[in-house]
């Protein structure tokens, strides 16, 4: 699938990780190309739920747009939404622990 012979193009990732299970996927590209346009290229969103729609995008943790600019081997991560609010979360658990 990755054919990196011609001059004008980049080889990048497109990841999504479940607990249960992680897809990546390695997808040649023009160098120009945005994170949009490899993940549409990726084919990864035919394998989500449908309806899906990333909380987030980054590249090797970094937040960015639809619209960034990738270069040669760049690793773009597609998040979930979060399950829970981490501080509604603690607060939950410090209601429920026993005071001194």
């Amino acid at each position: 699938m990755v054919d990196s012979s011609r001059a004008d193009a980049i080889v990048v990732e497109v990841a999504y990780a479940e607990p249960q299970r992680k897809i990546l996927r390695k997808v040649e590209i023009a160098a120009n190309s945005t994170v949009a346009e490899a993940i549409r290229a990726s084919g990864i969103l035919d394998e989500l739920p449908e309806g899906f729609a990333p909380a987030g995008i980054g590249i090797f943790g970094r937040i960015v747009t639809p619209a960034s600019r990738l270069r040669a081997g760049d690793r773009i991560e597609l998040y979930r939404p979060l399950q829970a609010d981490p501080k509604d979360s603690r607060r939950r658990r410090a209601r429920q622990k026993p005071q001194l």
